[in-house]
């Protein structure tokens, strides 16, 4: 059985004034909970990763939950034809609300 090659992950030019508003320590574990989760079979629906309901955060389709306490949101989309994963948005969960690039945004 030939292995699949991994999904293109490919960031929209406002997720890096998204982290901006997450403090860098953060950044890391992002980035790595990214290439992890959605490098292969994004997808696929996990407990961290979740089909979202119109309308979502900057129209994205899917998102992943990552961090401590799974605070941090990543909002994206596959194209399965092209194997890419656009990343459209990262932002911080604290209990109802919804922080990208340091503004509310509202669910």
């Amino acid at each position: 059985m030939r292995k699949r090659r991994p999904f293109q992950l490919v960031y929209a030019p406002e997720v890096v004034r998204h982290l901006e508003g997450i403090e860098r320590k953060h950044h890391g574990a992002i980035r790595q909970a990214i290439v992890k989760q959605l490098s292969h079979r994004p997808e696929v629906e996990t407990r961290n990763r979740k089909t979202l309901r119109a309308p979502a955060p900057f129209e994205a389709t899917r998102e992943l939950r990552c961090g401590p306490g799974h605070r941090f949101r990543v909002f994206y989309d596959v194209d399965r034809a092209a194997r890419t994963v656009s990343i459209l948005a990262v932002g911080t969960k604290e209990k109802e609300k919804l922080f990208i690039g340091g503004e509310e945004i509202k669910l």
